[in-house]
């Protein structure tokens, strides 16, 4: 289902838009996403030898689908940093303290689509920007649509899973520790992970 198709490995080769499958062109329309049912999360690098996993409990955002049409789908998320969670309650202290999020000055994340497109499949890239503390740079979130389903409760759901790096410095969360052994205590690169439910609007 992609957003072209090959009509021959010539030098004159040319592109036509691929067929739309009728089931995600029926996805057309304005979502709220789950909190209840979704989750936003991290890895990151810790002491060069392993990583660290956390997640934000506290988020919410709007999906407004074209399935027909995929660059004209829209995503608006926002999370609360202070619900951050590592496991370790010293080290989430830390995290929303001034040397990292500052949440106290800061007390959201928030994403803003500005392009989507198709990249084959099931899979979309969804490029927009990424907001943390005052620093505003985009990002490109590679999704996984996972399907829709009609719940217990009569809700229409979707379901979508990505993944994406960022450079955390770019953001100015510059805060680290040299290590004895050389290298740092917390590395650069951060692996964000989400994992969306989203319900259609009425």
């Amino acid at each position: 289902m992609g957003l072209f198709n090959r009509k021959s490995d010539t030098a004159t080769t040319t592109l036509a838009p691929a067929p739309v499958d009728p089931a995600l062109a029926a996805l057309t329309g304005d979502y709220t996403i789950d909190p209840a049912h979704s989750s936003i999360g991290f890895t990151v690098r810790h002491a060069m030898v392993t990583n660290v996993r956390g997640t934000f409990g506290e988020h919410e955002g709007t999906l407004t689908l074209n399935g027909s049409d995929p660059a004209a789908s829209r995503a608006a998320i926002d999370v609360k940093i202070e619900s951050i969670d590592t496991g370790i309650a010293d080290r989430d202290g830390h995290l929303r303290s001034g040397d990292f999020f500052d949440t106290e000055q800061f007390p959201l994340m928030s994403f803003r689509s500005t392009h989507a497109e198709q990249l084959g499949g099931d899979t979309y890239r969804v490029t927009g920007d990424l907001t943390i503390k005052d620093v505003t740079r985009p990002l490109a979130i590679d999704l996984e649509f996972n399907g829709s389903a009609t719940d217990v409760y009569g809700n229409e759901r979707v379901g979508f899973e990505g993944n994406a790096e960022i450079l955390r410095s770019q953001w100015g969360l510059t805060w680290n520790a040299a290590l004895e052994t050389g290298g740092v205590m917390v590395s650069d690169k951060v692996k964000l992970n989400f994992d969306i439910s989203a319900i259609k609007a009425a």
